[in-house]
């Protein structure tokens, strides 16, 4: 009896559970991988979904890349009041139901930038499908809609290019950060740190760079390429700077993972060449005459990755020597960088953060106009450690055997 009871409440309890009431067929769906966000002569919003063509994906992978199956991506762009309002109205285009989980990317043309990207976000992040880890970059030469339509080679969705090129060059280089729309919000609502993000350019013939055939040449007519760090002060954009004041903001930050060095030795210009393979950085702020003092504290371990001058490597006073004078190239590098900041006056380095977590009282007096007075009359002492850990598979370059 008690056996029958049961297997009728089971019964009974399955009866009242609900099927996939919410199930979405993937013929049905319209994947998004990369979103552009423009602003219209008119003050209007342009939206542009870089949408996957799945069958032309497949098609790609199974055939080797060798580009006969058809355009990966398909470019859809539309208008609208606000983001919400253009995103509505792609449905006149779109045949099937726009999907955002897999947007890995959002690309924020200059002009907009230039005029302010505080009202952009709040539709992104209200979305649930949106997912606010997505990579955000600023298109420099060209629009965002003209950026989501460049075709690349070896990376088939144009959208993976560009990520997996600013993941790779942050890694690599370190004048460039892989930034997603979660931090750019927090900085954006932070009274003690601006918002830094990378910028793209498409290098070369642009309107050739959309068609297939760019992706079937040993040399693309048109490509897409990492350039440099845009610098905001209360959502707009202040500048952008490039190489090693980029890179000195970056290593500021404590993102540098390995970058090179090169330094002028015996008189010969960049004639030694410094891989740095591992770095920490450390700020912290101390209280002098009343006034707060930061100090950046950079440690750096690496390799000699080149010598193109005669110099004995095995010689301990050597590498002494070589340690001092790489010393002395990073600290001109981080306190130019820091002079640069400051006089655009963005507190890009998050100093701001740093005094408040240390000196609330201080900073409850500065917060309100950090970036024009507090920022850049601050007194920034740098500090660099560096150390030589190996010299290669040789010691002493071939060029001491040459007589």
């Amino acid at each position: 009896m008690k056996q029958q009871f049961l297997i009728l409440l089971i019964i009974g309890i399955c009866a009242l559970l609900s099927g996939c009431w919410d199930k979405k067929e993937l013929t049905d769906l319209s994947i998004v991988n990369a979103i552009g966000i423009d602003k219209t002569e008119h003050g209007r919003y342009l939206l542009t979904f870089q949408i996957i063509n799945p069958g032309n994906v497949a098609a790609e992978q199974s055939g080797g890349g060798g580009g006969s199956g058809g355009i990966p991506v398909t470019v859809y762009s539309t208008s609208g009041k606000n983001i919400t309002d253009a995103a509505r109205n792609a449905s006149k285009e779109i045949s099937r139901m726009v999907y955002y989980a897999h947007a890995n990317l959002v690309v924020i043309g200059k002009e907009l930038a230039n005029e302010g990207i505080y009202p952009i976000f709040d539709a992104l992040e209200r979305d649930p499908q949106f997912r606010t880890t997505a990579t955000i970059v600023i298109s420099e030469n060209n629009s965002a809609e003209d950026m989501l339509k460049m075709l690349t080679p070896i990376d088939k969705l144009p959208a993976n290019k560009i990520t997996k090129a600013l993941k790779f060059t942050e890694r690599q280089l370190g004048e460039n950060i892989d930034v997603d729309v979660d931090t750019v919000i927090a900085n954006l609502v932070s009274d003690g740190k601006e918002p830094i993000i990378s910028t793209f350019t498409v290098k070369g013939d642009l309107n050739k760079g959309k068609g297939q055939e760019n992706t079937q040449t040993t040399e693309a007519a048109a490509r897409l390429q990492a350039n440099g760090l845009a610098l905001f002060k209360d959502g707009k954009l202040q500048g952008i700077e490039y190489g090693q004041t980029a890179k000195g903001i970056i290593w500021i930050l404590d993102k540098i993972k390995k970058t090179s060095i090169s330094i002028n030795w015996k008189g010969k210009k960049n004639s030694i060449n410094y891989q740095v393979v591992r770095s920490k950085t450390n700020v912290h702020s101390k209280f002098k005459k009343g006034r707060p003092i930061i100090t950046v504290l950079i440690e750096a371990e690496g390799d000699i990755g080149e010598a193109d001058i005669p110099i004995n490597l095995k010689d301990p006073k050597n590498i002494h020597l070589l340690e001092k004078a790489i010393q002395k190239k990073i600290h001109h590098d981080i306190s130019n960088t820091i002079k640069i900041v400051q006089n655009k006056k963005t507190d890009v380095f998050g100093f701001g953060d740093v005094i408040h977590q240390t000196f609330p009282k201080y900073w409850k007096k500065m917060n309100h106009d950090w970036n024009n007075h507090g920022f850049p009359e601050l007194t920034v002492d740098v500090k660099v450690k560096v150390f030589i850990r190996r010299t290669g598979i040789r010691n002493d370059p071939y060029l001491s055997d040459i007589k």
